[in-house]
């Protein structure tokens, strides 16, 4: 039986059918536009805070911890390619209503609180390089501009992706080539490279560091909620995830090595643009404001993919009957979830008016980790689900060494950050009761 047609032919009668758009092209550029975002640009200086000139050690440790738990998102998506990700692995896997909507929401949080970190990146000193305006109020339009441009359509924010994406990536490039400039004239230095923090451990730091690390790398799930749009998902999709995440390993790596070669740790960690801070340094003529404008544009591409994803989990969490069944309406003509774009735009609009950017982030890694964990152990137990289309297969050992990794993450939390998630899902919680109370007296209504 042919894949696509097993889609279209939705067994649960839906109509609201997604646009199938995205080509393996577009889907790699898509995963690596989402990974290679802010976390780069804004955590350099603080990884090297953490673990001292060695910056490439947590990258490469994080890097390998988030190609375990891709392993898994490899298989279920290509298994089960329907939007809504993570919340539909659960709910095949468990059978919970609750738990399934609250790995669900846990991604849904994460994404919107990730989306108003990064507009408040983008409202602050890359910004005031060119105009001097207030950061909550600037956030707040960024995100009324991402949100229209989310709505007009998968093509058109895909096209906007490939473009800040090469973009964000020449960024990355110039920061690389000016350490060689820097090194080539005698003034970085290579031994850098191997120094740790010596107020701890290496291990310790390394550790420590590897939870900052590893939020630059998140963003690959986010692909999971929009299977429903690539064609050949099967084939198309494990290669487009593990060459993204290894093409932005490799980068940040190199990212990792130019910036210790240029400026030391102390220098790196003291700054909130480590990478602008890096092009200054190496004084070479290039326009600060130009760099500026480069991290302004890689942070608005990791703003616009991530509220697709929040868009599109909340469209496949209402599909599956765990959230209202209007947020599953669509644009007529668009084919765009329209009220999930509106809601999920709302409600990052007004986690910008609750803490700073590290707060926000420290959060994201936090509720991710409990997904990570739900979707490991749910390909685990999804084994035993035969389907008639080929998928990819994770090693069996992959999913558990990643079920380690993410409880060894979860160990490094303070537990400010457990009380903000756990806020976080206690309204997910409430949601959910209302939600279950309304679909009740729908049912009670219609049988009267």
């Amino acid at each position: 039986m042919n894949l696509d047609e097993t889609e279209q032919s939705d067994k649960s009668g839906r109509r609201n059918i997604l646009a199938r758009a995205i080509t393996g092209p577009l889907l790699f550029i898509f995963i690596l536009g989402d990974v290679l975002g802010a976390g780069i640009y804004a955590l350099v200086g603080v990884i090297a805070g953490e673990v001292g000139g060695a910056v490439w050690v947590p990258l490469l440790v994080a890097l390998a911890m988030a190609l375990l738990t891709a392993t898994s998102y490899a298989e279920l998506v290509t298994k089960y390619p329907r939007a809504g990700g993570a919340a539909v692995f659960a709910q095949r896997a468990f059978r919970k209503p609750l738990v399934s909507f609250l790995v669900g929401f846990s991604m849904l949080a994460a994404g919107v609180t990730s989306a108003a970190g990064l507009a408040l990146a983008f409202s602050g000193d890359y910004l005031e390089a060119f105009v001097d305006v207030p950061t909550v109020p600037a956030a707040l339009v960024f995100l009324l501009l991402v949100g229209l441009l989310n709505a007009r359509g998968i093509k058109e924010s895909m096209r906007a992706n490939v473009v800040m994406t090469v973009v964000e990536v020449t960024g990355l490039v110039l920061v690389v080539v000016l350490a060689c400039v820097v090194l080539g004239r005698g003034d970085g230095n290579l031994t850098r490279l191997v120094e740790f923090d010596d107020s701890r451990s290496p291990a310790l730091g390394v550790l420590a560091a590897a939870l900052l690390a590893y939020y630059s790398f998140v963003g690959f799930e986010t692909s999971a909620n929009v299977a429903e749009e690539v064609k050949n998902v099967s084939k198309v999709y494990p290669r487009a995830l593990f060459g993204a995440l290894v093409t932005a390993g490799v980068a940040y790596v190199l990212v990792g090595f130019s910036a210790s070669v240029v400026l030391p740790a102390d220098e790196l960690a003291e700054s909130s643009g480590p990478l602008l801070a890096v092009v200054s340094a190496a004084d070479v003529g290039f326009p600060p404001r130009l760099f500026s404008l480069i991290a302004l544009v890689a942070v608005a591409n990791g703003a616009l993919l991530t509220m697709i994803m929040a868009s599109r989990l909340t469209y496949g969490m209402a599909s599956e009957g765990l959230l209202p069944s209007s947020f599953a309406k669509v644009l007529p003509q668009r084919r765009t979830p329209w009220l999930a774009i509106v809601a999920t735009t709302v409600v990052a609009m007004g986690l910008c008016l609750t803490g700073s950017l590290s707060a926000l982030a420290e959060t994201v890694v936090l509720l991710l980790l409990v997904v990570f964990i739900s979707t490991n152990i749910a390909v685990l137990v999804l084994r035993r689900d035969v389907v008639k289309h080929s998928h990819f297969r994770a090693p069996t050992i992959f999913p558990i060494l990643a079920l380690l990794t993410c409880v060894a993450l979860l160990t490094q939390q303070s537990a400010a950050t457990w009380l903000r998630a756990a806020a976080l899902l206690a309204v997910g919680i409430v949601l959910y009761a209302l939600s279950h109370r309304a679909t009740k007296n729908d049912t009670t209504s219609s049988n009267a």
